[in-house]
C-alpha cells in the first residue's frame, strides 16, 4: 500500500512538473510573439495583445501551445525584429518575405526544428555570426534581394543544414569565394547566388553535389577559372553562368549530361570550340569573342590570304542573299488585296483575309462550326484549303461608327503588340461593311472549363495534377508577359477558365483580349493586381475542381474564394477540399499545399499585398519541374518551334532577325525548297517546321537534301555542319543564335575545302558581273560554289 502511495505521489509530481514546464515554455513563446507584435508596423490583421497568439492570423501552434509557424509574407510590414525571436524553439516555418523589415536579422541558431525560412525582399542590414549554427532540419532558405546587408561570406556552419534543398541568396552582398563543401548537402537542388560579389573558381565539390539549378550569373567582379566541374554534376538541369570572368573551353563531356536543359555562359572569356549539345538544350554563348574558334597553341594565328578572300566574299554574298530574301518576303506579304477590299496592314504583321474566304472555311458561319459564344459575339471553327484549322471570332453585326471602327483597329494593334507563345496568336482579320472578324490559331482541346468542370460529359479524362500545375504555369507566364515583358504593360481583366485554351499537348494559352487595357491608359485604381487576384481564383478552381461561383449550391460554399479562405484556417481541412479525382500521393500533396498557399496570397484582400506574376512564375516553376516531360512532349516542344515567333514574343527588332533569315536561306540552299511552299498541303509546306522535325534524327538528313547534289562522303560531312549551323541560326530564343561573324567562321573552312578550277573562277566572275541574275541560285551548281555564292 505504501509503495502504491509513493508511486502515485511520484506520478503526480512528474505530471505537475511537465505541465509547469509546458506552461512556462508556451508563456515564453507568448512573450516573444508579444515583442514581435510591438515591433511591427502596422500590426498584422488579426494580431492583438488581448488574444492568445495561437489564435492570430497566419500563426500555428502545436498541442502544447508552442508556436510552430509564422507567415507574414507580402504584408508591407516594417520594423526591426526582436533579438529573442530565436527562443521560439519549436518553430518549423517562418516567412517574412516581401516586406520592409530593417536592422539586423536576429540569430536563429540551434532552432533544430526549423525547416522553411523565407527572409527575402526586405531591407535587413546584417546577418549575425553563427546564424546557421545547428539548423539541422533546414530545407529552404531565402535571403535574396536584401541589398542593404553588410558584406558577408558563406560560413562553414551552413554545412549543419544537411537537409538543405534550396538556397536563395541573390543580390545579398555576398563576397569571397564559393566554399568547397557543396557535396555535404545530399538533397541540395537549387543554388541561387546571382548578382553578388563572389570571386574565384567553381568549387570541386560541385562535382559531388546533386544540384539541379545553378544560378551564379552577374557577379560584380566575376567568378573565374574554368567550368570543367560542370560536366561532373550529373543532376544539372539549368546553369546560369553569364556575366563572369570564366576562361578555358566548354568541356565536351558537358554535352553528355542527359539532364541538361539550359546553359548560359554568355559574356565571359571562354575559348575553343562549342560542343554539340542535344537539340533540347538551350545554349547561349554570346559575348565570348574567342569562343567557336580554334586558337593555335603557339605563335600567331595562321590564316591564308585565300581564306581571308573567301571569308570576305562569303560575307558579301551572304549579305546580298539576306537582302534578297527579305525583299522577296516583303513583296509577298507587304500588302493584301481581296476583291474590292483593300485594307492596310495594322501593326505590320497580320494578314487581311476576305469575308468570302471566311464564309467558305466556316461553312457560311454554320451552327455546326460554333466553338463558343460570348458577349462580343460568336467563335467559329474553320479549316483552310491546306488543312490548317482556325478560330474565327465574329463580332455582333451592327452598324459600326467611325469611332467603333477605330476601336476595332485599336484592338488589332493591341493584339499585335502582345504576341507570346502562351497567348493565343492572332493570324489575321477582316473588315467588311458592318462585319468585323478576328482570326486566331485553333486550340483543338478547347477551354479549361471543358476539361476542369465538364470532363465527364465531354468524354475526357480528369486533369492530372501535373497537367493542372503546368497549365497554371503557362497562364502565369502569359500574364507575366502582358504585365511587364511586352513593349507596353497591359491588364487582361477577364482571366478565367473559359479564356484559357488548350492544345493537344494540354499546354495552355491565354485567350480573349477584348478587355485588354493598356496600364498607362486605365483610370481609377485598376492595376495588374486585378489579374493576380483572378489568377488566384483560377488556382483555386484547379485545386478543387469547382467553379468560382456555383449557383447549384445554396450556402456559403457557392462562393469559392470565401469557402477556400475558411478552409485555409486549418491546414488539416485541405486534403478533403481538393478535387477527389486527383487522388494525390504524398509528393503531390506537398506540391498542392504550396499552390494552395500561393492561391491565398494572390487573393489577399489588399491589392498591394498580392505578389506580382513574376513571383508567381518563380513559385510554380520548381513545382512543375518535379515532373519531367515525356519524349513526346519534348519532341513537340522542339518541333513546334518555327517561324519568327521570337519577334512576336519580344517585339524587339535586333540583328538576330537577320541571323534567323540567314538560317532559313541555308535550309533553302541545302534542300532547294522554298521557305513557304503553297503547293504542298501538309506540314512540309513550312520549311523550318519540316526541317526541325528532320533534325530530330540525323539519319533523316541524307534523304532531305537536294538530290541533285549527289554528295560523296566528304561533301556529306560538310552538309551536316551547315545543317547544324542552320539549326542554330533558327533557334527559338534570339539570344541563343550566333552572330553572323560566327557563321562566317563556320563556313570559311568549308569553302576552303574546294579550290575552284579556272573554269569555275571565270564562271564566277562572269556570273557575278554579267547579265545573269546576280542573286539567282543554280540548283545544279556544286556545293562549294553554292556556299561561296
Amino acid at each position: 500500500m505504501g509503495n502504491l502511495r509513493t508511486s502515485l505521489c511520484l506520478s503526480t509530481f512528474i505530471i505537475f512538473s511537465f505541465l509547469t514546464l509546458s506552461s512556462l515554455t508556451s508563456a515564453d513563446d507568448a512573450a516573444v510573439m508579444s515583442k514581435l507584435l510591438a515591433a511591427l508596423s502596422p500590426a498584422p490583421r488579426g494580431w492583438s495583445k488581448t488574444t492568445n497568439c495561437c489564435n492570430w492570423n497566419n500563426v500555428s501552434c502545436d498541442s502544447t501551445l508552442r508556436v510552430t509557424s509564422i507567415n507574414l509574407a507580402y504584408q508591407s510590414l516594417s520594423g526591426t525584429l526582436p533579438s529573442d525571436l530565436g527562443n521560439l524553439t519549436q518553430l518549423t516555418y517562418l516567412s517574412l518575405q516581401h516586406n520592409s523589415f530593417s536592422g539586423p536579422i536576429p540569430s536563429l541558431a540551434n532552432l533544430t526544428s526549423l525547416q522553411q525560412l523565407y527572409l527575402d525582399n526586405n531591407n535587413f542590414t546584417s546577418i549575425p555570426n553563427g546564424f546557421f549554427q545547428g539548423l539541422t532540419s533546414l530545407q529552404s532558405l531565402t535571403l535574396g534581394q536584401n541589398s542593404d546587408l553588410a558584406s558577408w561570406t558563406i560560413p562553414t556552419e551552413l554545412t549543419h543544414a544537411t537537409s538543405l534543398v534550396t538556397l536563395y541568396a541573390s543580390n545579398a552582398n555576398i563576397i569571397g569565394s564559393l566554399p568547397d563543401f557543396f557535396d555535404s548537402f545530399p538533397s541540395l537542388q537549387g543554388l541561387h547566388l546571382y548578382s553578388n560579389n563572389l570571386t574565384g573558381p567553381l568549387p570541386k565539390s560541385f562535382g559531388g553535389s546533386r544540384i539541379k539549378n545553378l544560378w551564379l550569373q552577374n557577379q560584380l567582379n566575376g567568378l573565374s577559372g574554368n567550368i570543367d566541374v560542370l560536366s561532373l554534376m550529373t543532376q544539372l538541369s539549368v546553369a546560369w553562368l553569364n556575366k563572369n570572368q570564366f576562361t578555358g573551353s566548354i568541356p565536351d563531356s558537358l554535352a553528355d549530361l542527359t539532364t541538361l536543359e539550359l546553359i548560359d555562359v554568355s559574356k565571359n572569356n571562354l575559348t575553343g570550340s562549342i560542343p554539340k549539345f542535344a537539340s533540347t538544350v538551350m545554349l547561349s554563348t554570346i559575348g565570348n569573342p574567342l569562343l567557336g574558334t580554334n586558337i593555335p597553341s603557339g605563335g600567331s594565328p595562321s590564316v591564308s590570304p585565300v581564306m581571308i578572300a573567301g571569308i570576305i566574299i562569303t560575307v558579301v554574298v551572304l549579305f546580298i542573299l539576306i537582302i534578297c530574301y527579305l525583299r522577296r518576303r516583303y513583296r509577298k506579304f507587304g500588302s493584301v488585296e481581296n476583291g474590292k477590299e483593300v485594307v492596310k496592314n495594322i501593326g505590320g504583321s497580320n494578314v487581311v483575309i476576305s469575308i468570302q474566304v471566311l464564309r467558305q472555311v466556316t461553312n457560311n458561319f454554320s451552327e455546326d462550326n460554333i466553338l463558343g459564344r460570348g458577349g462580343f459575339g460568336v467563335v467559329y471553327k474553320g479549316e483552310l484549303r491546306d488543312g490548317t484549322k482556325i478560330a474565327v471570332k465574329r463580332m455582333k453585326s451592327v452598324a459600326v461608327s467611325s469611332k467603333g471602327m477605330k476601336e476595332f483597329q485599336a484592338e488589332i494593334a493591341v493584339l499585335t503588340k502582345v504576341r507570346h507563345r502562351r497567348l493565343v496568336t492572332l493570324l489575321g482579320y477582316c473588315i467588311n461593311d458592318n462585319e468585323r472578324l478576328l482570326v486566331f490559331e485553333y486550340m483543338p482541346q478547347g477551354t479549361l472549363t471543358q476539361h476542369l468542370f465538364h470532363w465527364g460529359e465531354n468524354g475526357c479524362s480528369p486533369l492530372t495534377w501535373k497537367e493542372r500545375i503546368t497549365i497554371a504555369l503557362d497562364v502565369a507566364r502569359g500574364v507575366e508577359y502582358l504585365h511587364g515583358l511586352a513593349q507596353q504593360s497591359f491588364i487582361h481583366r477577364d482571366l478565367k477558365p473559359s479564356n484559357i485554351l488548350l492544345g493537344n499537348d494540354m499546354r495552355a494559352k491565354v485567350a480573349d483580349f477584348g478587355l485588354v487595357k493598356n496600364v498607362m491608359g486605365t483610370t481609377g485604381r485598376v492595376t495588374t493586381k486585378v489579374d493576380v487576384y483572378a489568377f488566384g481564383v483560377v488556382l483555386m478552381e484547379l485545386i478543387t475542381g469547382r467553379k468560382a461561383l456555383d449557383d447549384t449550391i445554396s450556402d456559403e460554399r457557392s462562393h469559392l474564394v470565401t469557402w477556400f479562405c475558411q478552409i485555409l484556417i486549418n491546414k488539416e481541412n485541405i486534403p478533403n477540399s481538393i478535387d477527389q479525382t486527383l487522388n494525390p500521393d504524398k509528393e503531390t500533396m506537398e506540391s498542392i499545399y504550396k499552390v494552395v498557399e500561393l492561391a491565398g496570397h494572390c487573393t489577399t484582400r489588399e491589392p498591394y499585398q498580392r505578389p506580382d506574376m513574376g513571383h508567381v512564375v518563380n513559385i510554380l516553376s520548381p513545382l512543375v519541374e518535379q515532373w519531367k516531360p515525356t519524349c513526346h512532349e519534348e519532341e513537340h516542344t522542339y518541333s513546334t518551334f518555327h517561324g519568327e515567333e521570337d519577334i512576336y514574343a519580344t517585339r524587339r527588332v535586333t540583328t538576330k532577325e537577320d541571323v534567323y533569315a540567314f538560317g532559313v536561306v541555308l535550309m533553302e540552299l541545302i534542300t532547294s525548297r522554298k521557305a513557304l511552299d503553297d503547293t504542298m498541303s501538309d506540314e512540309r509546306s513550312h520549311l523550318v517546321t519540316w526541317f526541325c522535325q528532320i533534325l530530330i534524327n540525323k539519319e533523316n538528313i541524307p534523304n532531305a537534301i537536294d538530290q541533285t547534289l549527289n554528295p560523296d562522303e566528304e561533301t556529306m560531312e560538310s552538309i551536316y555542319k551547315v545543317v547544324e549551323l542552320a539549326r542554330y541560326c533558327t533557334t527559338r530564343e534570339p539570344n541563343q543564335r550566333p552572330d553572323i561573324g560566327h557563321a562566317v567562321s563556320i563556313l570559311g573552312p568549308l569553302v576552303e575545302q574546294w579550290k575552284p578550277t579556272c573554269h569555275e573562277e571565270e564562271h564566277n566572275y562572269s556570273t557575278f558581273h554579267g547579265e545573269e541574275d546576280t542573286y539567282g541560285i543554280d540548283p545544279h551548281m556544286s556545293l562549294s560554289l553554292t556556299l561561296e555564292r
